[in-house]
């Protein structure tokens, strides 16, 4: 029973975490928000123009169809939002790491799109 409650605890606070960064974090055409999510098995990243309301570009590491680890994956997965970025003439971004600590596969990803061309 604890068990079920310490996980209910910490979504509660991933959720503050994320709606509070989310708060002060607005993308626009010029400058389009780079969103991460997270979960056991892969890493999504997604480029979003919040006044439209639409999604730029995308890229998971389901997709880059190799084996590894998760955070080598992850800095792939970075690489391959960038250069989507770059097709539709993105250079600039600001990046939502959506409540997750910038630690890990977080970075990764990050360091990733630094080096595919992306600023932020």
């Amino acid at each position: 029973m604890a068990s079920k409650l310490k996980l209910k605890d910490k979504a509660k606070r991933h959720e503050r975490r994320r709606l509070k960064t989310r708060q002060a974090m607005k993308g626009s055409q010029e400058r389009p928000r780079l969103v991460v999510f997270r979960s056991n098995g892969a890493i999504y990243a997604q480029i979003i123009d919040d006044t439209k309301g639409f999604t730029i570009a995308a890229a998971d590491s389901r997709k880059i169809g190799e084996k590894g680890a998760k955070s080598e994956l992850s800095k792939k997965t970075g690489m391959a939002i960038a250069q989507e970025a770059q097709k539709k003439g993105i250079s600039s971004v600001i990046f939502d790491r959506n409540g997750y600590l910038y630690h890990g596969r977080v970075k990764a990803l990050a360091e990733g799109a630094r080096e595919g061309g992306l600023k932020f």
